[in-house]
């Protein structure tokens, strides 16, 4: 989906995170999904996602998206065409910070950060440099959302990848 138009993986992933809304095997007429298909293969914009969200509406009778829903998605995708993905820095960026919180969220599932978590943890050193100490406050915080459990794929999982990165 790096390219930020409506293309059959987009749908796809549309079409899936409806389902989950739903819990219909099929797309519902008139949800998000079906929007999206009437911009197959457009840019993702303002009028993309407006309808998207309209057709979200009408499955969920919602006033507005739901997080992670289809509508997130595809302003997700809209915002990652104007914010592309910085270089990897080694440092507590906000992307970096953006995706120890993911992780986090995963774990909890809960959409904000739970307090002295692995992602207040690593607020507490944005812009500084992915070192031990960083790394071992991550660590605490996520001990502390896992009752005491570092987690494959999880928040320190995730800052020691993007210090990986960057020295590669």
């Amino acid at each position: 989906m790096g390219d930020r138009t409506l293309n059959s993986e987009a749908i796809s992933e549309i079409t899936a995170r409806e389902k989950e809304l739903t819990g219909e095997k099929r797309p519902v007429a008139g949800g998000p999904t079906a929007e999206a298909q009437k911009h197959a293969n457009e840019s993702v914009t303002a009028g993309v996602i407006s309808d998207i969200t309209q057709g979200e509406k009408h499955v969920t009778s919602k006033d507005g998206p739901v997080s992670g829903g289809p509508a997130a998605l595809a302003q997700s995708m809209a915002s990652a065409k104007t914010n592309p993905v910085p270089a990897h820095t080694g440092r507590l960026d906000s992307h970096t910070i953006s995706e120890i919180s993911n992780a986090e969220s995963t774990l909890t599932g809960r959409s904000q950060p739970v307090k002295g978590g692995p992602t207040a943890h690593a607020q507490a050193h944005a812009g500084e440099p992915i070192d031990s100490q960083t790394l071992h406050d991550i660590t605490k915080g996520e001990k502390l959302v896992t009752g005491g459990a570092r987690v494959k794929g999880g928040p320190t999982a995730t800052a020691q990848s993007e210090l990986s990165k960057s020295r590669s």
